[in-house]
């Protein structure tokens, strides 16, 4: 597809305006209706309130699984659909400081650990430790998506890595904090 065409152009951008605008809202209306029910914020609020008030928060990989997994386009229910690979990663501002905020959104399967999610959270904490950013975990996971366990778990760059990437962030001096979030 050339995007030489102004029209084009602005076609593709506002294709990524309209999945990216759909992957932000979370899990299904049902799984974040049942959320608030409980008494629980959405993940992205929490987010939010985490955040100095009016700083920026750039969102790292915010299409990460897009279409995987069953996919999230238009209509899909599918109910493998995955977006932002149920979790949110970035940089904001918090008390001043900049750091990583790595968030589970348990709109979305429960905040479970699929094989993308497991590599967004490892790319935050690479990032992290290259800037020297501390982390804010926003814990609120149900662990590995279990039909998927088997590509979890597999070996050194999956989910044990989270736990190793942790202890080499601390063995630097750099804070970790995290929240979990309870029902």
């Amino acid at each position: 597809m050339s995007t030489g065409s102004p029209s084009t152009l602005r076609d593709l951008v506002d294709e990524l305006h309209e999945r990216t605008a759909r992957v932000r809202r979370g899990g299904s209306d049902a799984s974040r209706e049942r959320h608030v029910a409980r008494g629980k914020l959405l993940p992205r609020d929490r987010v939010d309130r985490l955040l100095d008030p009016g700083s920026p928060f750039l969102e790292i990989a915010p299409l990460a699984a897009y279409g995987m997994y069953g996919g999230n386009g238009p209509g899909a229910a599918d109910e493998y659909a995955v977006p932002s690979a149920s979790i949110i990663t970035g940089i904001g501002r918090v008390a001043g400081r900049d750091v990583m905020v790595v968030a589970n959104d348990a709109t979305v399967k429960g905040g479970t650990y699929y094989p993308l999610t497991v590599k967004k959270h490892l790319r935050a904490q690479t990032v992290a430790l290259q800037n020297r950013l501390p982390c804010v975990y926003l814990v609120d996971s149900g662990g590995a998506f279990l039909p998927m366990q088997d590509e979890v778990f597999p070996d050194r760059d999956h989910f044990g890595r989270i736990f190793f990437n942790q202890a080499q962030l601390s063995a630097r001096g750099i804070a970790q904090v995290a929240a979990v979030m309870g029902s």
